[in-house]
């Protein structure tokens, strides 16, 4: 929204928010462990959470459909009165396995919530779930930056033509051998799903703000002592034409409903008339339909009367109903009537917030109107056992963008042997370097270096506004779809981190709306959210110019021997230098071998030019340079084969052609030579983007780079076989003994 953002945003109640963004501390979330909390439903594939309400609801003696509506009851007599909320969230179906082992996808609902709702999952981390409820993970393609430049007609990934989604497979039959088949369900993963201390955020955050709520009410049903017949349900397919909901409406007949979901403003009457606008300021929404005229037996009236008994804040809008749509006239609401819903910002997008104080003040209003002395406790959380990780779990999960390696660098050295931490160190650039080698080098023996860089993409912040929104520098290259619009984290100097949300672009929500795709277009000026309205209420939250701003991630194993993380570039190069420390040992007598990892490559390879620059002045410029980097792979269904073809999977790739390098064709077959020699699988070829070798060569190095393939390069949906990390970290083994 940027500073087009309208003001009832821009000085949202700082009270909640202050909270909200506090519940990452120190990289530790509060995440909600309650299962159905977790569990994804897909617009009219809602029966894997219809199944977990009724196990949570079963001392109830909860009812259900064959439309997973799940409703419980207590009381009887008249009036009758429906407190429903949908259970449901747009999201994809499965529509077609492709023969390389890809799915496409459909969208429920068909017609997209938004301008930039398919946009928003490209290149993100995504689950399916099988028929028989197993979670298997995934990514939706996205293409990568490096392989554009050039390219003609370049899909615009705004459709779901161009949704491909990739769980790992090779093969139609490997997708079925995990158990996923056409019309499975396929959401977002659950991580912008997280349940901070004051809100939940993420893809149907209202959903599930307003589902917990209502679980907490079903279970006190009993100590109602309002008279008649009271029945609290979960309904399925609003997203696709309140199917849920008409079919209890036609069935119940009730004499009064409060629908709790999303609550729209109904159009203006007339041209010179406004539609009511939700202010994030004034609390919970209370929807009344137009014929609305007051009167204190109404039930919107005996609903504001009990907020102002409880010292609840309402803001009354005129509402459209909850759709209700089909090919024959639905069923009719009840005379009385009343929506009621959460204040949103970013509505249907991963940086969709339900503020928890609103949630909790809903809570409260309908157990004053159920007459429920006291609310029932919730259900406990859960935490999340450690285990051991191996060399790239580790780092692929440690923060560290650009100028801002701290974190990196200790897992570095952590994870070096005895020996190697004994004599690694840490030069003016921040780089970390090891040597390796006897006292006198052989003549004939070439002096070289290994150097893979630590940091990842990242924005950095530049300055608080005045209505305490942070402004944004970008650190390295990308998308802006792949990060505006999704939760973030803001690192502090002290090491604790709070979270915000990048916001999108001035015209989002417009018909029409389209990212810019150029290559440059993520530098343009951007701003985090963190909930604050001045700059005294970010500096409270210990945030300064400087910290630096990441999306939250976390290594996903995919089949087989893939896996899915943001920012294995460039931390499998740094796994792989790891691996052939290990492998070669202390001791390499007449040889001279130097491993680097780097800082700042992602910004102008300055770490690794500090080094070399160094090295020059100390008489010790390298020979030969490996740069070990990502290949950019065009093994992706929206890219050229042309250009970047480099199989996950099929071995390490000699990075023979780049933006900065070209290496000479006989050291190409040379470490092919070496490869085979060894069993080590090996590719080589041509794609994008610079590396760290290519600073060395002005002083009269050669720059042999070598790497791996990746797919959906600097995205959250990057993917890499870990069969390719292995070759990698055996190549630079025998290459530090044997070149």
């Amino acid at each position: 929204m940027g500073k087009n953002m309208p003001l009832s945003i821009r000085t949202f109640a700082v009270l909640w928010a202050a909270a909200f963004f506090a519940g990452r501390i120190g990289g530790q979330t509060k995440l909600d462990l309650r299962g159905i909390s977790s569990v994804p439903a897909v617009t009219g594939q809602e029966l894997a959470l219809s199944k977990e309400l009724m196990e949570a609801l079963k001392e109830f003696h909860p009812q259900t459909d064959n439309l997973g509506n799940v409703w419980v009851t207590s009381g009887s007599g008249a009036p009758h009165r429906l407190i429903a909320t949908p259970i449901d969230e747009p999201g994809y179906v499965v529509s077609e396995i492709t023969a390389n082992g890809y799915l496409r996808v459909q969208r429920l609902p068909q017609t997209a919530p938004n301008a930039v709702f398919d946009t928003l999952n490209f290149a993100q981390p995504v689950v399916a779930i099988t028929r028989e409820g197993k979670t298997v993970r995934g990514v939706f393609a996205g293409l990568s930056v490096h392989l554009q430049p050039g390219r003609l007609n370049p899909p615009k990934m705004n459709h779901p033509e161009e949704l491909y989604l990739d769980i790992g497979a090779n093969s139609a039959h490997e997708v079925r051998a995990a158990g996923v088949d056409l019309l499975d369900p396929v959401t977002m993963w659950r991580s912008d799903a997280v349940v901070y201390d004051a809100a939940t955020v993420g893809i149907g955050a209202a959903e599930r703000a307003e589902r917990q709520a209502l679980l907490g009410l079903a279970r006190a049903i009993s100590e109602c002592k309002a008279a008649g017949t009271t029945t609290v349900a979960f309904i399925t397919q609003q997203w696709i034409g309140g199917r849920g909901l008409n079919r209890l409406l036609t069935e119940m007949a009730p004499d009064e409903m409060v629908y709790v979901g999303r609550v729209l403003p109904a159009p203006a009457e007339g041209q010179d008339s406004k539609a009511f606008e939700i202010d994030p300021r004034k609390g919970i929404v209370l929807g009344v339909l137009a014929d609305y005229a007051g009167g204190a037996e109404t039930l919107p009236d005996k609903l504001k009367t009990l907020a102002e008994n409880e010292k609840i804040t309402l803001q009354l809008i005129h509402a459209m109903p909850p759709r209700i749509a089909g090919y024959v006239k639905g069923a009719s609401l009840p005379k009385q009537f009343v929506a009621l819903g959460l204040p949103l910002l970013w509505p249907v997008t991963p940086a969709e917030i339900a503020p928890r104080a609103d949630t909790l003040a809903m809570e409260k209003l309908l157990e004053g109107y159920l007459k429920i002395a006291k609310p029932v406790a919730e259900f406990g959380g859960g935490g999340l056992l450690g285990s051991e990780r191996n060399d790239i779990e580790e780092l692929t999960e440690v923060y560290g963008a650009s100028g801002h390696e701290e974190a990196v660098r200790k897992v570095l050295v952590n994870r070096l042997p005895g020996w190697a931490q004994k004599n690694v160190t840490t030069d003016a650039a921040g780089n970390l370097v090891l040597h390796i080698g006897g006292e006198k080098r052989e003549t004939n023996t070439p002096r070289i270096v290994f150097v893979a860089h630590m940091d990842e993409i990242g924005y950095q912040v530049k300055k608080i506004e005045e209505d305490g929104r942070l402004q944004v520098d970008v650190l390295g290259g990308g998308y802006p779809q792949y990060f505006l619009g999704h939760v973030v984290l803001v690192h502090k100097k002290d090491g604790t981190s709070v979270g915000g949300v990048l916001e999108l672009p001035a015209g989002w929500d417009k018909a029409g709306f389209e990212f810019p795709n150029s290559a440059r277009s993520m530098d343009e000026p951007a701003h985090v959210y963190v909930g604050t309205k001045s700059t005294a209420e970010t500096e409270k939250l210990g945030i300064a110019a400087g910290d630096f701003v990441t999306i939250p991630k976390q290594y996903r194993p995919l089949l087989g021997t893939r896996a899915n993380a943001r920012s294995f570039d460039d931390r499998v190069g740094c796994a792989a230098l790891l691996a052939a420390v290990r492998a070669v040992g202390p001791d390499l007598p007449g040889r001279d071998v130097t491993f680097v990892w780097s800082t700042e490559e992602e910004v102008g390879l300055k770490g690794a030019a500090a080094f070399a620059e160094q090295a020059a002045k100390q008489g010790r410029v390298p020979d030969f340079v490996f740069a070990i980097d990502t290949f950019v792979s065009s093994d992706s269904p929206l890219e050229s084969k042309r250009f970047g073809d480099a199989e996950i999977g099929k071995g390490f790739v000699v990075r023979a052609v780049d933006n900065s390098n070209s290496v000479p064709l006989q050291y190409v077959d040379r470490v092919v030579a070496l490869a085979k020699e060894n069993n080590i699988p090996v590719q080589y070829g041509v794609t994008g983007g610079g590396n760290d070798g290519a600073v060395f060569t002005r002083f009269g190095s050669v720059d042999v780079a070598l790497g791996w393939p990746l797919r959906y390069s600097h995205s959250p949906a990057e993917v890499i076989d870990t069969q390719d990390l292995e070759a990698l970290g055996k190549i630079v083994a025998v290459i530090a003994r044997q070149w």
